[in-house]
């Protein structure tokens, strides 16, 4: 809808808009979500404080999606905007 609707294909999420159980990877939420924004040719930042998960699998699954194309986890809007941007 966003896409179809504005024309853009960015999206900023804040974390505090995302359930809890998205950063539990046991309950695959966030490989189910975030694979329909690579599917959509969509490129989603998620804005937040990420510092308190200690799960090292979901630290290993941001550093990752951090060096991707299409998912970031970032600490702030300004982060985002400017990852956006480049890519």
């Amino acid at each position: 809808t966003v896409s179809y609707e504005t024309g853009s294909n960015h999206i900023i999420l804040n974390k505090s808009a995302i359930v809890e159980e998205f950063f539990d990877l046991k309950t695959k939420f966030a490989g189910e979500i975030l694979q329909k924004f690579v599917n959509y040719h969509m490129k989603l930042a998620i804005v937040g404080d990420f510092s308190m998960y200690r799960s090292k699998s979901l630290r290993d699954f941001i550093y990752e999606s951090n060096n991707g194309k299409h998912i970031f986890f970032l600490n702030n809007e300004k982060q985002a905007i400017e990852k956006l941007s480049m890519n």
